[in-house]
C-alpha cells in the first residue's frame, strides 16, 4: 500500500487526513487485523488525535511529512508485517503447547471460538454417559480362612482325636481327655472360668444356657445368672455326655466357637499328655472363604460389608462379601536384617447358594479378587487425557464446535478405567472435546 498524492494538504482521493494519519507508520499494523497496532500507535499518532495538525520532532508539519512520504524507503512497513505474523504464530504455538501440556490455559485468551485461525486439536473424543468404578484386583486364596489353635485346659491323656477335615457341630466332642469329651458349644465369648451356682453373672453363663436349651435341656430362664434351675439342666446334659452329674461345668470342659468347625490340622496324637499350654488341633469355619491381602496404601478398598467379585481358575465367577478386615505384620523375607511388612488382610465370605457351589469344585485354589472402592452410576465422562489445566485454576476441556474450539471449565469427580467424571455449565452428553497433542 502506498501513500496517496495530496493537494493543498488534502488527499487527492478526498479521504480525511485523520483516517490516513501517519500512514507510513500504521498502515502495516492495521493490515494485521489490529493485533500489533497497539505496539506501534505511540510513535504514529498524535496526542490530540490528529496527526495532520501536529508537529514532528524536527518542527516540520505532518502535512509535509505526508507529502514526502512517497519518496522515503518503506522499510518499517515490511518489518511491521513480519512482527505481526510472528506474534500470531507464537500465540498459536503457545496455545497449542498449553493444551498439550495441560498447563496454564487462559480462558480469556480464546474468545469463545471466534478466531478462524485457531488450530483444531489433532484428535477428538466424545462426552459419554456411563458407570465408573474405582476397582483393583488382588491375588486371593480359596480355602476355609485362618485357622484357630486349640489346646486342652484339662490335664490328662488324649484318648480320642478327630481327623483333619472332620466337621464338628454343637454338642459333639472335639477330642477326649481320659475318655471324657471336651464339647463344642456356640458363642462368641471364649470360656474363661468354671460355671456353677454362686458365680457372678456374665455372658458366658448366658451362652451356656442358650446351648443347653438348643440341646433340649430346659427349665430355666436364659440370662446371665447361673441359678439352681441352670444347675439342674447342666446335670441332665452331663448325664448325656457320660460325665459326673455335678451341676457345675469345670473350666476346659466346654469350648465356645461362633458356629460349627472344620478340623484343619492336628498338633498332637492320641496318647500324648494333655494340659495347659499344649496345642491339640487347629480348626476353621465350615464354609469356604477367600483370603486376600492388600497393600496398606489400598486400605480404602477393604471395607467390611463391601461386595467383591471372585474369578475361579476354571473361568467361573462368584460374588462375595468382605466379612473381616485386619492388619497383619509379615516378617521380612531376608530374616532379621530386613524390616517386616504390614499388609491388610481381608476375609471374603461367599455366602450360600450358587456362590458356594461355584467354590465347591475346588478344595483349595488361587483366585482373582476384584475390590470396588467407589462406584458412580450414570455420570458424564471423558478420557483423562482430555483434561487441561486452566490458568485460573482447576481443569477444563476444549470443546470442538465445527472449525472452532473453546475452553470450558469443568468439575472433576471419580477417575477410573482411564476416564474421569466431569460436570459443569455447558457440558452435555455427545459433546466433542479435543485431545491435546
Amino acid at each position: 500500500m502506498t501513500s496517496a498524492p495530496t493537494v493543498d494538504g488534502h488527499p487527492a482521493d478526498g479521504h480525511s487526513t485523520e483516517g490516513d494519519s501517519a500512514e507510513g507508520h500504521t498502515a502495516e499494523s492495521d493490515s494485521a487485523e489490529g493485533s500489533s497496532a497497539e505496539e506501534h500507535t505511540a510513535e504514529s499518532s498524535s496526542t490530540e488525535g490528529s496527526a495532520a495538525e501536529s508537529l514532528t520532532s524536527d518542527g516540520r508539519s505532518a502535512k509535509s511529512d505526508a507529502a514526502s512520504a512517497r519518496f522515503r524507503p518503506r522499510r518499517r512497513k515490511g518489518r511491521g508485517r513480519k512482527i505481526a505474523v510472528a506474534l500470531l504464530v507464537l500465540a498459536a504455538a503457545g496455545a497449542a503447547t498449553a493444551a498439550t501440556l495441560g498447563i496454564g490455559i487462559d480462558l480469556d485468551g480464546r474468545d469463545g471460538g471466534t478466531d478462524p485461525a485457531a488450530a483444531l486439536p489433532p484428535s477428538t473424543a466424545e462426552v459419554t454417559r456411563r458407570t465408573l468404578k474405582d476397582t483393583q484386583s488382588a491375588d486371593g486364596e480359596l480355602g476355609y480362612g485362618p485357622a484357630t489353635g486349640l489346646g486342652s485346659r484339662l490335664p490328662g491323656t488324649l484318648t480320642q482325636l478327630p481327623a483333619s477335615g472332620d466337621t464338628i457341630s454343637r454338642g459333639k466332642p472335639l477330642f477326649k481327655v481320659d475318655d471324657k469329651p471336651v464339647t463344642l458349644m456356640y458363642g462368641p465369648v471364649p470360656a474363661y472360668r468354671a460355671m456353677k451356682a454362686g458365680i457372678t453373672e456374665g455372658p458366658d453363663v448366658e451362652q451356656l444356657e442358650r446351648n443347653l436349651a438348643a440341646l433340649g435341656h430346659t427349665g430355666f430362664t436364659v440370662d446371665e445368672e447361673f441359678t439352681d434351675a441352670t444347675a439342674d439342666a447342666v446335670k441332665a446334659w452331663q448325664e448325656d455326655q457320660g460325665l459326673p452329674e455335678t451341676g457345675a461345668v469345670e473350666f476346659g470342659r466346654v469350648v465356645f466357637a461362633p458356629a460349627a468347625v472344620r478340623v484343619d490340622s492336628l498338633a498332637a496324637a492320641e496318647g500324648d499328655a494333655a494340659g495347659p499350654g499344649g496345642k491339640v488341633l487347629s480348626y476353621t469355619g465350615t464354609d469356604q472363604v477367600v483370603t486376600a491381602e492388600l497393600d496398606v496404601a489400598d486400605q480404602r478398598l477393604a471395607k467390611k460389608g463391601a461386595e467383591v467379585a471372585i474369578a475361579f481358575p476354571d473361568g467361573t465367577s462368584a460374588k462375595g462379601t468382605i466379612a473381616e478386615v485386619s492388619t497383619v505384620i509379615e516378617p521380612g523375607e531376608g530374616g532379621q536384617d530386613t524390616e517386616p511388612e504390614t499388609r491388610i488382610e481381608t476375609i471374603v465370605e461367599l455366602g450360600a447358594g450358587k456362590n458356594q457351589k461355584a467354590a465347591a469344585a475346588f478344595a483349595l485354589a488361587s483366585v482373582d479378587v476384584t475390590f470396588t472402592a467407589e462406584e458412580h452410576k450414570d455420570v458424564l465422562t471423558v478420557p483423562v487425557a482430555a483434561l487441561v489445566a486452566l490458568q485460573e485454576g482447576g481443569y477444563g476441556v476444549e470443546a470442538v464446535e465445527g472449525t472452532t474450539t473453546r475452553y470450558v471449565p469443568v468439575d472433576t469427580g471419580l477417575f477410573a478405567d482411564g476416564r474421569v467424571e466431569i460436570s459443569g455449565d455447558g457440558i452435555a452428553e455427545g459433546m466433542t472435546v479435543g485431545m491435546p497433542r
